[in-house]
């Protein structure tokens, strides 16, 4: 019985270590918390630029990884580009904003 202790004991210790492992981030792949930490700073930039009247939602797209969020698409004028930027560095949690965004 003592053999199977053992055994049942490295089994669980060696399935504790990859779940950790397998959570933890890289700098190319984020860890469980980052990525909802980033969806919700996603969340956050895509409201912002709803609420905003003067811009169209629905040709901006927002994607955040660690933290950096990365506006793309396709605008009217260069003041649209501006105030997206700006919005998306106003909201709480983003480290940095790229911008992609190209005039129609």
């Amino acid at each position: 019985m003592n053999t199977f202790s053992k055994t049942l004991s490295a089994a669980l210790l060696a399935v504790a270590l990859v779940s950790v492992v397998g959570c933890a981030s890289t700098s190319q792949q984020e860890g469980t918390g980052e990525y909802v930490d980033d969806a919700v700073i996603t969340t956050k930039v895509k409201a912002a630029i709803f609420n905003e009247p003067t811009l169209k939602s629905t040709e901006i797209n927002v994607e955040t990884f660690k933290g950096v969020v990365q506006l793309s698409g396709f605008v009217n004028s260069q003041a649209d580009i501006s105030k997206a930027v700006s919005l998306a560095r106003s909201v709480q949690g983003v480290t940095g904003v790229k911008n992609d965004m190209r005039l129609k």
